[in-house]
């Protein structure tokens, strides 16, 4: 039987607007129509009254680590968890994220591929959760930003980590192109040093362009799109330059960062809320020192950079890096606070979430709008955001593929 949601209020995500009495008719999977409430007669359909809530498409995150718990210090963790320990962390992990209204996340580096077999059990229908884009890990140089530093004298295997360590163009190639065999949707690489990462410097560039270039090439010729983590302005500017379709985090910007990002319709994934949430509890909550520093460091100059590429029309996702500490899965909606204290409007940061976000995933015409021949990927909420932001998070109703999660 057909499903018809009946809707008071409903975000537009195409026009960036508000519609009044609308009923979405879903088919399965997918949303059939979208009509006038006057226009609905009721006959055969499984009815679900949301009149009294704010209606929107199913929320997207850019960027978080399912494999990661948000202890202070989840580098222990990964060092006592096996892969069997992570996977089962990872899918719990994700069915809080679809259970928040996030029915589809990207995954922004994990171990072992842990985030690919989640994603896989989760399409075979094994088990609830949200759509997963899986990148497997992410790679970097020796010494560099997740390549962790342990004594000298012991090793990881190059799976075994959430990273693979390239030192070359053709590193980098082979790397690229070992992820994308088993299961990648994407390729992410650190382009610079990192906040929780012990001796690295946060601005330092730690792959050479033609590093990363080659990376990009890769991810070019599979179909694939790249995400790098990349905070200091020299990494931005190689990686923006050799192609790569998003900047995680870009704290430390100048005008020709953006200016760049302008140029080659690059996108940015600020993940405000994991730096917020390391300064905010600080070394007194169990946080190394050097991380707590450094992202002090970083929250310095990332407003004045987020703001720049606001004005200059740089495309915004939302995306959090849940996982880190004290930024926990399932519990992050502040990121739509935070971004509207960078500069947003309530429509603005919506549509980090909706439109902007299916459009860096390369599946606007899947989901990030309530629209015919879409997936039937819908969320409510109670309250209205388009005033109080806040609401985004009173979460009232979830359905993904047409299947309700929560009402």
């Amino acid at each position: 039987m057909k499903k018809a949601i009946k809707c008071g209020k409903l975000f537009d995500s195409v026009e960036g607007k508000v519609l009044e009495s609308k009923v979405i008719i879903v088919d399965g999977k997918k949303i059939d129509a979208v009509i006038p409430t006057g226009e609905f007669s009721g006959d055969g359909y499984e009815v679900i009254d949301l009149s009294d809530k704010f209606v929107l498409p199913g929320l997207i995150d850019c960027h978080m680590h399912l494999g990661s718990s948000g202890a202070a210090n989840s580098m222990i963790e990964r060092l006592i968890s096996t892969h069997g320990d992570l996977a089962l962390a990872s899918l719990k992990n994700a069915q809080k994220h679809l259970m928040a209204g996030f029915t589809t996340v990207r995954n922004c580096g994990s171990a072992g591929f842990t985030d690919v077999a989640v994603r896989n059990a989760i399409d075979k229908g094994m088990f609830e959760g949200p759509r997963v884009l899986a990148c497997g890990p992410a790679l970097g140089s020796t010494g560099g930003h997740t390549d962790m530093n342990y004594n000298p004298h012991l090793t990881v295997h190059e799976s075994g980590d959430q990273s693979l360590i390239v030192d070359s163009p053709d590193a980098a190639r082979k790397a690229a192109r070992y992820v994308i065999k088993h299961g990648a949707n994407l390729i992410k690489f650190m382009a610079t040093g990192g906040v929780m990462s012990r001796g690295t410097t946060i601005g330092a560039q730690q792959l050479t362009y033609d590093e990363i270039r080659a990376i990009c090439e890769i991810g070019e010729m599979y179909g694939v799109h790249t995400a790098t983590h990349a905070h200091g302005t020299n990494g931005i500017k190689d990686a923006v330059k050799a192609g790569v379709t998003s900047v995680e985090h870009g704290m430390i910007m100048d005008e020709e960062c953006v200016e760049l990002m302008v140029k080659k319709g690059t996108y940015l994934s600020p993940t405000i809320i994991a730096a917020k949430r390391i300064v905010d509890n600080g070394v007194e909550a169990g946080i190394a020192d050097y991380a707590v520093a450094k992202a002090k460091q970083a929250i310095s100059t990332h407003e004045w950079g987020f703001r720049k590429c606001l004005e200059a029309g740089v495309p915004i996702v939302f995306g959090t890096d849940c996982g880190t500490p004290f930024n926990l899965h399932g519990e992050q909606y502040d990121e739509f606070t935070y971004l509207m204290d960078f500069g947003m409007n309530h429509t603005q940061a919506i549509l980090a979430a909706t439109q902007v976000a299916a459009k860096l995933l390369r599946m606007w015409d899947n989901i990030g709008s309530v629209c015919p021949g879409k997936y039937a990927d819908i969320v409510a909420v109670d309250g209205n955001p388009m005033s109080n932001i806040k609401d985004m998070e009173k979460m009232s109703f979830i359905m993904k593929d047409g299947v309700v999660y929560s009402k």
